[in-house]
């Protein structure tokens, strides 16, 4: 059985990376996708397919509506959505990304340190399973196989 599975979240740490090499290592017959990760190529992917833009607002504008685009695709194909909440950067794309996965009724792991507890209360709420992190993810994934 091969899962296909969203990693939503910040794009700044390793923590995809840290998911793979721990699923691969467990043998899991996993493909991984997600947000794009090259920050300047998501950030200017608008202007480099519609054209040069006017202000900074209607650039993030065609680079969001062309972004959006990407991860709703890649997120209806998933299987499963891991959204990762770290302490260090701000959130919203992950809250997003997760909201998006339980409107499209997909299952989700939500990873968030216990220090998320109370602002993620409502979301960790509608996920299928809330844990704290990687490696419980993985856990949780190596799980499914048995």
């Amino acid at each position: 059985m091969n899962l296909l599975v969203y990693l939503a979240g910040e794009i700044h740490s390793n923590w995809r990376e840290e998911i793979q090499e721990k699923a691969k290592a467990l043998q899991l017959d996993i493909q991984f996708v997600s947000p794009m990760t090259d920050h300047h190529r998501s950030d200017h992917i608008g202007e480099e397919i519609l054209g040069k833009q006017p202000n900074a607002i209607t650039k993030d504008e065609a680079a969001s509506q062309i972004n959006n685009l990407r991860t709703t695709i890649l997120m209806k194909k998933a299987d499963l959505v891991i959204a990762l909440f770290g302490e260090k950067y701000k959130q919203w794309n992950t809250a997003m990304d997760a909201s998006t996965a339980i409107a499209l009724q997909k299952p989700l792991i939500l990873i968030r340190p216990e220090s998320l507890h109370h602002p993620l209360k409502e979301l960790s709420n509608k996920a299928d399973v809330t844990v704290e992190t990687v490696n419980q993810a993985i856990k949780i994934l190596s799980y499914i196989y048995e």
